[in-house]
Protein backbone atom coordinates (compact mmCIF):
# COMPACT_ATOMS: atom_id res chain seq x y z
CA UNK A 1 0.00 0.00 0.00
CA UNK A 2 1.50 3.63 -1.25
CA UNK A 3 1.46 6.29 1.44
CA UNK A 4 -1.30 7.98 -0.03
CA UNK A 5 -3.20 5.08 0.28
CA UNK A 6 -2.32 4.58 3.36
CA UNK A 7 -3.21 7.87 4.30
CA UNK A 8 -7.05 7.91 2.64
CA UNK A 9 -7.70 4.62 4.75
CA UNK A 10 -6.84 6.49 7.74
CA UNK A 11 -9.10 9.61 6.58
CA UNK A 12 -11.89 7.17 6.26
CA UNK A 13 -11.68 6.39 9.86
CA UNK A 14 -11.51 9.44 11.01
CA UNK A 15 -14.11 11.43 12.72
CA UNK A 16 -12.39 14.67 14.62
CA UNK A 17 -10.59 17.23 13.02
CA UNK A 18 -8.61 20.32 14.82
CA UNK A 19 -7.57 23.23 13.39
CA UNK A 20 -5.57 25.09 15.31
CA UNK A 21 -2.95 28.03 14.60
CA UNK A 22 0.85 27.91 15.74
CA UNK A 23 0.28 29.47 19.30
CA UNK A 24 -2.21 29.59 21.44
CA UNK A 25 -2.87 32.19 24.05
CA UNK A 26 1.15 33.99 22.91
CA UNK A 27 2.36 30.11 23.67
CA UNK A 28 3.50 27.03 20.74
CA UNK A 29 -0.17 25.28 20.71
CA UNK A 30 2.49 21.89 21.25
CA UNK A 31 0.95 20.86 24.50
CA UNK A 32 -2.97 21.75 23.14
CA UNK A 33 -2.21 19.62 19.83
CA UNK A 34 -0.88 16.81 22.11
CA UNK A 35 -3.76 16.91 24.84
CA UNK A 36 -6.17 17.10 22.03
CA UNK A 37 -4.53 14.14 19.94
CA UNK A 38 -4.33 12.11 23.52
CA UNK A 39 -8.42 12.56 23.76
CA UNK A 40 -9.11 11.59 19.97
CA UNK A 41 -8.49 13.94 17.49
CA UNK A 42 -7.69 11.93 13.95
CA UNK A 43 -6.63 15.57 11.90
CA UNK A 44 -4.49 18.83 12.60
CA UNK A 45 -4.44 21.58 10.20
CA UNK A 46 -1.83 23.94 11.02
CA UNK A 47 -3.82 27.04 9.99
CA UNK A 48 -1.09 30.20 9.60
CA UNK A 49 -2.14 33.25 7.53
CA UNK A 50 0.59 35.71 8.71
CA UNK A 51 3.51 34.44 10.32
CA UNK A 52 6.72 34.04 8.11
CA UNK A 53 7.32 30.72 6.29
CA UNK A 54 10.28 29.40 8.23
CA UNK A 55 8.17 29.93 11.30
CA UNK A 56 5.11 27.74 9.69
CA UNK A 57 7.60 24.98 8.44
CA UNK A 58 9.10 25.12 12.16
CA UNK A 59 5.68 24.71 13.37
CA UNK A 60 4.52 22.46 10.96
CA UNK A 61 7.22 19.74 11.90
CA UNK A 62 6.71 20.02 15.91
CA UNK A 63 3.26 18.89 14.79
CA UNK A 64 4.04 16.41 12.62
CA UNK A 65 6.05 15.18 15.43
CA UNK A 66 3.53 14.57 17.79
CA UNK A 67 1.35 13.36 15.09
CA UNK A 68 3.40 11.01 14.71
CA UNK A 69 3.11 9.57 18.02
CA UNK A 70 -0.68 9.70 17.51
CA UNK A 71 -1.03 7.99 14.69
CA UNK A 72 -2.91 11.22 13.44
CA UNK A 73 -2.72 13.00 9.82
CA UNK A 74 -1.12 16.54 9.64
CA UNK A 75 -2.68 19.10 7.44
CA UNK A 76 -1.24 22.65 6.58
CA UNK A 77 -3.63 25.52 5.18
CA UNK A 78 -3.53 27.52 1.55
CA UNK A 79 0.13 26.55 1.06
CA UNK A 80 0.77 23.29 -0.76
CA UNK A 81 4.46 24.42 -0.55
CA UNK A 82 5.15 24.45 3.46
CA UNK A 83 2.46 21.08 3.28
CA UNK A 84 5.48 19.51 1.42
CA UNK A 85 8.31 21.24 3.58
CA UNK A 86 6.54 20.36 6.59
CA UNK A 87 6.08 16.57 5.42
CA UNK A 88 2.26 16.88 5.89
CA UNK A 89 -0.21 14.62 4.84
CA UNK A 90 -2.54 17.11 3.21
CA UNK A 91 -3.19 20.57 2.28
CA UNK A 92 -6.09 22.23 2.50
CA UNK A 93 -7.32 25.40 0.90
CA UNK A 94 -10.49 27.69 0.58
CA UNK A 95 -12.24 29.03 -2.59
CA UNK A 96 -10.30 31.76 -2.78
CA UNK A 97 -7.17 29.74 -2.80
CA UNK A 98 -5.34 27.94 -5.58
CA UNK A 99 -7.12 25.91 -8.16
CA UNK A 100 -7.53 22.21 -7.13
CA UNK A 101 -5.56 21.17 -10.75
CA UNK A 102 -2.93 23.24 -9.63
CA UNK A 103 -2.29 22.02 -5.83
CA UNK A 104 -2.38 18.72 -7.37
CA UNK A 105 0.80 19.26 -9.75
CA UNK A 106 2.27 20.85 -6.77
CA UNK A 107 1.53 17.79 -4.41
CA UNK A 108 1.24 14.86 -6.73
CA UNK A 109 -1.27 11.50 -5.85
CA UNK A 110 0.23 10.77 -2.01
CA UNK A 111 -0.45 13.94 -0.47
CA UNK A 112 -4.40 14.55 0.44
CA UNK A 113 -6.24 17.45 -1.00
CA UNK A 114 -9.10 19.19 1.05
CA UNK A 115 -11.72 21.95 0.18
CA UNK A 116 -13.87 24.46 2.14
CA UNK A 117 -17.52 25.08 0.43
CA UNK A 118 -20.38 27.20 1.56
CA UNK A 119 -22.95 26.29 -1.35
CA UNK A 120 -24.42 23.63 -2.46
CA UNK A 121 -22.99 24.48 -5.70
CA UNK A 122 -19.02 24.35 -4.33
CA UNK A 123 -20.20 20.77 -2.31
CA UNK A 124 -21.02 19.72 -6.29
CA UNK A 125 -17.64 21.48 -7.19
CA UNK A 126 -16.06 19.38 -4.59
CA UNK A 127 -17.28 15.83 -5.56
CA UNK A 128 -16.22 16.66 -9.29
CA UNK A 129 -12.33 17.59 -8.45
CA UNK A 130 -9.50 15.91 -7.51
CA UNK A 131 -10.25 16.27 -4.08
CA UNK A 132 -10.25 13.69 -1.07
CA UNK A 133 -12.44 15.80 1.41
CA UNK A 134 -14.18 18.40 1.94
CA UNK A 135 -15.60 20.54 4.74
CA UNK A 136 -18.93 22.23 4.85
CA UNK A 137 -19.70 25.37 6.75
CA UNK A 138 -19.67 27.05 8.93
CA UNK A 139 -22.50 25.54 10.17
CA UNK A 140 -23.24 28.29 12.86
CA UNK A 141 -21.72 32.05 12.90
CA UNK A 142 -17.84 32.08 14.19
CA UNK A 143 -15.12 34.68 14.98
CA UNK A 144 -12.84 32.37 13.25
CA UNK A 145 -14.71 33.11 9.53
CA UNK A 146 -15.77 36.85 10.27
CA UNK A 147 -18.31 38.07 7.70
CA UNK A 148 -19.07 34.53 6.71
CA UNK A 149 -22.89 33.67 7.23
CA UNK A 150 -23.60 30.74 8.63
CA UNK A 151 -24.84 28.28 6.48
CA UNK A 152 -27.19 25.88 9.29
CA UNK A 153 -27.81 22.19 9.30
CA UNK A 154 -29.35 22.04 5.78
CA UNK A 155 -26.17 22.25 4.12
CA UNK A 156 -24.79 19.51 6.07
CA UNK A 157 -27.74 17.30 5.22
CA UNK A 158 -27.27 18.05 1.50
CA UNK A 159 -23.75 17.25 1.73
CA UNK A 160 -25.05 13.46 3.82
CA UNK A 161 -27.33 13.00 1.36
CA UNK A 162 -24.65 13.55 -2.25
CA UNK A 163 -21.02 12.57 -0.88
CA UNK A 164 -21.39 9.39 -1.06
CA UNK A 165 -17.99 7.64 -0.46
CA UNK A 166 -15.96 10.87 0.03
CA UNK A 167 -15.46 11.89 3.66
CA UNK A 168 -16.80 15.97 4.28
CA UNK A 169 -16.21 17.19 7.46
CA UNK A 170 -18.68 19.82 9.42
CA UNK A 171 -17.40 22.97 10.81
CA UNK A 172 -18.13 26.43 12.40
CA UNK A 173 -18.75 26.86 16.00
CA UNK A 174 -19.33 22.99 16.86
CA UNK A 175 -19.14 22.20 20.27
CA UNK A 176 -20.36 19.69 22.68
CA UNK A 177 -23.06 21.86 23.12
CA UNK A 178 -24.29 21.05 19.79
CA UNK A 179 -22.13 18.52 18.17
CA UNK A 180 -24.83 15.59 18.39
CA UNK A 181 -27.22 17.65 16.18
CA UNK A 182 -24.74 18.15 13.81
CA UNK A 183 -24.48 14.21 14.06
CA UNK A 184 -28.08 13.93 13.71
CA UNK A 185 -28.12 16.36 10.64
CA UNK A 186 -25.56 13.33 8.93
CA UNK A 187 -21.92 14.17 9.67
CA UNK A 188 -19.92 11.33 10.85
CA UNK A 189 -16.87 14.17 11.22
CA UNK A 190 -16.24 17.05 12.56
CA UNK A 191 -13.96 19.89 12.72
CA UNK A 192 -13.50 22.16 15.40
CA UNK A 193 -11.42 25.46 16.30
CA UNK A 194 -12.67 26.92 20.29
CA UNK A 195 -13.92 23.98 21.18
CA UNK A 196 -10.65 22.63 21.66
CA UNK A 197 -7.93 25.33 21.80
CA UNK A 198 -10.27 27.59 23.96
CA UNK A 199 -11.11 24.44 26.80
CA UNK A 200 -10.01 23.87 30.04
CA UNK A 201 -9.09 20.71 28.96
CA UNK A 202 -8.59 20.36 25.34
CA UNK A 203 -8.35 16.21 26.20
CA UNK A 204 -11.47 16.17 27.91
CA UNK A 205 -13.43 17.92 24.85
CA UNK A 206 -12.05 15.83 22.26
CA UNK A 207 -13.18 13.07 24.19
CA UNK A 208 -16.84 14.33 24.76
CA UNK A 209 -16.94 15.24 20.75
CA UNK A 210 -16.02 12.24 19.73
CA UNK A 211 -17.70 10.05 21.72
CA UNK A 212 -20.79 12.28 20.37
CA UNK A 213 -19.83 11.00 16.99
CA UNK A 214 -18.86 7.55 16.92
CA UNK A 215 -21.11 5.57 18.62
CA UNK A 216 -23.70 5.66 15.48
CA UNK A 217 -21.01 5.23 12.89
CA UNK A 218 -18.49 2.51 14.03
Amino acid sequence: MSNGERRRERLRRAHLYLVIDAEVDGRPADAVVEAALRGGVDLVQLREKERADEEIVAAGRRLRALCDEHDALLVVNDRPDLALACDADAVHVGQEDEAIAGVRRTVGDELLIGVSTHSPDQVAAALEADVDYFAVGPVHATPTKPGRPAVGLELVRHAAEVAGERPFFAIGGIDTGNVADVAAAGAERVAVVRAIRDADDPGAVATQLRAALVPAHV
